[in-house]
């Protein structure tokens, strides 16, 4: 793969390079409208494929908050075509790396040394790169490590990169007034965060700490002598992707093993430490040859306060959802409905979330669920299907919930997916038996 020598840091060299991406999928359109016409029965899929290998370039190249997008996209498999889906999945552990030179520089801004200086053995070429980062092999006193070395200036283009993107979300999610400003606050307090390292390191000791007694779950150490705000190493963790696991695995008490371990570490995170791993995508676990999944990457935390999680966690109460007054307050405490909401809109939304809800929460409703149940994620397809065709829906304000649902459903979302990946049946509340 070839390497990086430059990422642009400037507003206007990324927002040039976001115009140039914006061109190539123009063109891509002009010439799939031109072949239609000569063969009507011409599917999308070709323009599919073209317009994520475009940008999935432009955003390659910017690295940062910009390729971050599309690292959370390629979770919402029920919902983009397969193209970009397959494409932009590459941004969990695979895009072009710094080059070597680029890294030395890094190094010496960071510690005043070069890595070559710091540890017994250092290679310059990154073993996997992703949207933020990307990691290299070294060794000191005999001990392999996995140091992680943030791209030059992404933290200082958070902010900029979103003030690009913003215009489109607000068109796609039909948003209105300044109320939508909290959520794209919300995600760049969390991206800024993800730039800290020393915040990273911080909460990797603590989730370790508190979760290493899980069964079937493993953790590298980290290393505070070799970190710094732009730099983290750790342990060196043998295993395979969780993505590639899931392709070759043909048993399924295996399966069945790694998907508790999973479901365990993410209710423990969510129901005891009221904080949770946000990023869960293939990339940030791997699994070991004694069958432990292993966890990497805690520089997306999200907290959940206490007056979210309350009536969040009601809702999983089939009594709950299918009592109409409860269900209306608890909506409302969400902000899921406003107190400037139509009856048309009020109506209309909590009809939706009752359908999204009744749905989504069945996996809490018996004592083991399998998510190998492909009727349930068919169900989910159709679901978001029947919402992206309703014309209604572009009518209502698109500021619904509350800002805590941005990262929560992602958690969510990627969880379930690696489960269905994983084909695995859990037992719900197995989690419970590791709170002393």
């Amino acid at each position: 793969m070839k390497t990086i020598d430059y990422i642009p840091t400037s507003k206007i060299e990324r927002a040039t390079k976001l115009v140039q991406t914006g061109a190539k999928i123009g063109v891509n359109y002009i010439k799939y409208y031109g072949e239609k016409m000569v063969n009507s029965d011409l599917t999308r899929d070709k323009l599919n494929v073209d317009n994520a290998e475009d940008i999935y370039e432009g955003l390659s190249s910017l690295k940062g908050s910009a390729l971050k997008v599309a690292q959370m996209l390629s979770m919402d498999k029920s919902f983009l075509p397969q193209a970009y889906v397959e494409k932009f999945s590459l941004s969990q552990f695979s895009v072009p790396p710094l080059s070597g030179p680029l890294v030395l520089k890094t190094f010496k801004a960071n510690f005043g040394k070069t890595p070559y200086e710091i540890f017994d053995e250092f290679n310059a070429n990154s073993v996997n790169a992703a949207s933020i980062g990307q990691v290299h092999l070294a060794v000191k006193d005999n001990k392999k490590l996995a140091v992680k070395i943030q791209y030059p200036g992404v933290a200082n283009s958070i902010s900029s990169d979103l003030a690009l993107v913003k215009p489109m979300a607000i068109r796609m999610f039909n948003l209105q007034g300044k109320d939508s400003d909290k959520y794209f606050k919300e995600v760049e307090d969390k991206l800024i965060e993800e730039t800290n390292y020393l915040l990273e390191l911080e909460q990797s000791v603590e989730v370790v700490k508190a979760c290493k007694k899980i069964e079937n779950l493993a953790f590298p150490e980290y290393y505070p002598e070799f970190s710094s705000e732009k730099i983290i190493t750790m342990d060196w963790m043998n295993g395979v992707h969780l993505s590639e696991f899931t392709k070759s695995n043909t048993n399924q008490q295996t399966a069945d093993i790694i998907g508790q371990a999973l479901w365990d570490f993410y209710m423990y995170q969510i129901h005891v430490l009221k904080k949770v791993h946000a990023d869960p995508h293939p990339g940030n676990f791997l699994v070991n040859k004694k069958n432990e999944l292993v966890a990497l990457d805690f520089g997306c935390m999200k907290k959940i306060p206490n007056d979210f999680y309350v009536p969040y966690f009601e809702l999983i109460d089939r009594k709950v959802i299918n009592d109409p007054k409860i269900f209306n307050t608890k909506l409302f405490e969400l902000e899921i409905l406003r107190s400037d909401d139509s009856q048309e809109e009020i109506t209309y939304f909590t009809e939706m979330f009752h359908d999204l809800l009744s749905l989504f929460t069945k996996p809490f409703q018996e004592e083991s669920f399998d998510f190998s149940d492909e009727t349930f994620f068919e169900n989910i397809a159709k679901l978001g299907e029947r919402f992206s065709k309703d014309t209604n829906l572009r009518k209502m304000n698109g500021n619904r919930g509350s800002k805590h649902f941005i990262y929560m459903n992602r958690t969510f979302f990627g969880l379930y997916n690696l489960m269905f990946d994983l084909k695995a049946k859990i037992v719900v509340n197995q989690y419970q038996k590791y709170i002393s």
